[in-house]
C-alpha cells in the first residue's frame, strides 16, 4: 500500500523539493561514509492521509545515528479537518566521532483550508566540542543563502533553542524562520530550497574536512560528547514544540519522530536536572527517566524511543497546560506541527 498525495500545487511543489533534499542528503551521506542508509515508510490511516519516508543508519564507522525524513500529510477528504496538508524534511545526524558536530534541519509547507500557508525553515548545528571556525563556516553559508532574513532566523534561533532550566543553548549556531510567508510562494520555495542545500552542503563538507584530518577522539572528548547528547535529549523532550506535538496528534509514527534523539545519553547526568525543572516538567523529566534502562550510559534504541513516546503523551494529557512551556521563536503555528 502507497500512500496517497495531497492534491494541492503548493503541496505538490514542497513535496518535490523536500524529496530533492532528503536524496541529496542521504547520498552524500553514504558517500562520505561509506554505509548504505535504510529505507523505511510509514503510512498516515493506512496511506489515506500520506505517509512518509525515512532513510537511517546507526553506529557506523562515521555515524552514531543518522536519520533522514520526508512526509506528506493530509485531509482532502475530511471537511471538519482544518489542516489541509503538511509536506516536510526533518533530519537529524549525531557522528561517532565527538570532534565531528551533530546537525539539525527541518523544512517544512503547511497549508490551512481556510487561510494561507507557511514555511517553517529550520538549521542548527551542534558540536559536543567547541569548533569556532565550523560556526563560522555554517553561519557563512546561510546568511549567503537567505541575507535578507538571516538576522531574524538567527535571532529567532537563538530564541528557539535556549534552555531555561540550564542556562544555556543547544547548539552553537541556529537558523529558524517560523510561520513564514512572503506572499510569493515561488520566491519561498527557492528560499526553502537555497537554506535547505546551504546547510546540507555545507555540513557534508565539515564531515569530509574532519573524516580527511583523521582525528582520534580521546576518552574525555568522548566524555564531553555523551553529555551533550544528554543535554540534546533534554532539550529535544522538554522543549521541543515540533516533536512534542508530533507525539500527541497521533501514535502511528512515534519510532520516526524520536528518530532525532542521541544513541546513548548519560541518565545520571540527566537526573541531576530534575531539580532545576519548574512544575509540572520536573514530573515530565521524571517519567522520561522511568522510560530509560538503567543508571549509567544508556542505550536509545526503538523500544526505549516508544517508552519515551508514551510517557511524552501522558504527561501533557495530564497537564495540557504545560504545553505553554514549550519552546517558540516569535509566534505559535495556528496548527500543530502533525506532518511527521
Amino acid at each position: 500500500m502507497h500512500p496517497t498525495s495531497a492534491s494541492s500545487t503548493q503541496a505538490t511543489q514542497a513535496l518535490a523539493l523536500v524529496e530533492s533534499l532528503q536524496s541529496r542528503f542521504v547520498q552524500g551521506l553514504e558517500k562520505t561514509g561509506g554505509a548504505t542508509f535504510q529505507r523505511l515508510e510509514w503510512l498516515r490511516d493506512e496511506g489515506r492521509h500520506g505517509g512518509g519516508k525515512r532513510f537511517g543508519v546507526e553506529d557506523t564507522q562515521l555515524l552514531g545515528r543518522a536519520s533522514v525524513n520526508v512526509s506528506q500529510v493530509h485531509y482532502d477528504d475530511d471537511p471538519d479537518r482544518k489542516l489541509g496538508s503538511a509536506s516536510a524534511i526533518s533530519t537529524i545526524v549525531h557522528p561517532a566521532n565527538p570532534l565531528m558536530p551533530s546537525v539539525h534541519i527541518h523544512i517544512s509547507w503547511t497549508e490551512m483550508k481556510n487561510g494561507p500557508g507557511y514555511w517553517r525553515m529550520m538549521a542548527d548545528l551542534n558540536p559536543a566540542l567547541p569548533n569556532p571556525g565550523n560556526a563560522d563556516l555554517f553561519a557563512s553559508a546561510l546568511k549567503q543563502a537567505a541575507p535578507d532574513v538571516y538576522p531574524a532566523a538567527a535571532e529567532q534561533g537563538d530564541r528557539y533553542f535556549f534552555i531555561p532550566a540550564l542556562g544555556r543553548h543547544r547548539g552553537i549556531t541556529h537558523f529558524y524562520l517560523e510561520e513564514f510567508n512572503t506572499g510569493n510562494f515561488e520566491a519561498d520555495l527557492q528560499l526553502a530550497r537555497s537554506v535547505g542545500e546551504a546547510a546540507i552542503d555545507t555540513y557534508l563538507q565539515l564531515l569530509e574536512e574532519t573524516k580527511q584530518e583523521g582525528f582520534q577522539a580521546s576518552e574525555e572528548q568522548r566524555a564531553a560528547q555523551l553529555a551533550y547528547h544528554t543535554l540534546y535529549f533534554f532539550q529535544v523532550l522538554t522543549l521541543d514544540r515540533g516533536t512534542t506535538t508530533g507525539l500527541m496528534v497521533h501514535a502511528q509514527n512515534d519510532v520516526g519522530i524520536l528518530g532525532s534523539l542521541p544513541p546513548r545519553i548519560d541518565k545520571n547526568l540527566l537526573a541531576s536536572w530534575q531539580s532545576r525543572m519548574p512544575e509540572p516538567q520536573d514530573r515530565l523529566l521524571d517519567k522520561l527517566l522511568r522510560a530509560l534502562p538503567n543508571m549509567g550510559t544508556c542505550t536509545i534504541d526503538e523500544s526505549t524511543k516508544q517508552k519515551l513516546a508514551d510517557a511524552v503523551r501522558a504527561h501533557y494529557q495530564q497537564f495540557p497546560e504545560a504545553l505553554n512551556l514549550q519552546a517558540s521563536g516569535n509566534t505559535t503555528p495556528p496548527t500543530v506541527d502533525n506532518h511527521r
